[in-house]
């Protein structure tokens, strides 16, 4: 929502002059006016400077699961065998997961 900061703002003693009537308007005006917005759209139309990065190249280093590794069946993720709580049905599970 815009908000116009230019305008000049309420103090105190505006606020406690306002009568009744007037709030229960502004409420129902509000409540009529909401907008139900998507953010990920609203995201999609921003960049940000210096985010442009079609012309750089990633090159990483994968290794191999190595001998003192294991796949948890249950976050797929790559962890060391210290991190091993338990086997479910044969499938080793991380410590992460069995928590």
């Amino acid at each position: 929502m815009a908000t116009d900061y230019d305008t000049p703002r309420k103090t105190d003693d505006d606020v406690n002059e306002d009568s009744i009537e007037e709030l229960k308007a502004r409420r129902n005006d509000k409540s009529a006016s909401t907008v139900d917005v998507d953010e990920f759209e609203q995201a999609e139309g921003l960049e940000l400077p210096g985010a442009d990065l079609s012309n750089e190249e990633l090159s990483v280093r994968v290794l191999p699961r190595q001998a003192d590794e294991f796949t948890c069946m249950s976050c797929f993720l790559v962890h060391h065998r210290s991190q091993l709580a338990a086997e479910k049905n044969g499938q080793p599970i991380c410590r992460d997961c069995a928590a």
